[in-house]
């Protein structure tokens, strides 16, 4: 196997390793709105049964409106223009809560989404066409940083040459380019 088949694997690997850490994460909010929802259920019963005793309810309790109608919308003139039930006189009904299953629902379609355009952008960076075109451009750079190189290195050697002409005869060598004279 090539080196970069090896890559290649191993990032296969990684993405799946990341989809299976996805599907346990979707898969373990699921169950744990389901544990949720059966505890508000319970407790929505309890409720219920303290406040309503004997099975008679309170006339004063169906005569006030509900305590869950009141929604904050605004501040100002929004506020204002909301009537009794708290729901706007706009037509946009306020915003209800979501249940357990329906907010685990969107967290897995997000995570996998996620997961997908992750993978889809991997498999196209590590596709043959990209390789080689990145093999390609890293080539061209090396040749262009190359010629740069032996450029700067036939300017400085003909500095030095135009330096060892100029320099006095009995000074020449080593102790010449520096200026300095033992």
């Amino acid at each position: 196997m090539t080196s970069e088949q090896v890559w290649l694997v191993a990032a296969c690997a990684a993405a799946l390793g990341v989809a299976l850490v996805a599907l346990l994460v979707a898969l373990r909010s699921h169950a744990r709105a389901r544990r949720a929802e059966a505890h508000a259920a319970s407790v929505s019963e309890r409720l219920a049964a303290v406040e309503a005793p004997a099975g008679h309810p309170s006339p004063t309790a169906a005569a006030e409106p509900a305590a869950s109608a009141y929604v904050i919308t605004g501040v100002g003139a929004d506020a204002a223009a909301s009537d009794e039930s708290g729901a706007a006189r706009s037509g946009v009904p306020p915003a209800s809560p979501i249940d357990g299953r329906l907010f685990a629902d969107i967290v897995a379609r997000e995570t996998v989404v996620k997961a997908a355009s992750w993978t889809h952008g991997l498999r196209r960076a590590l596709s043959p066409e990209t390789r080689n075109r990145i093999r390609f451009e890293v080539r061209q750079e090396a040749k262009r940083a190359g010629r740069e190189r032996r450029a700067e290195m036939k300017q400085a050697l003909r500095e030095f040459r135009a330096r060892e002409r100029e320099a006095p005869r009995g000074e020449a060598g080593p102790a010449a380019v520096d200026g300095d004279v033992a």
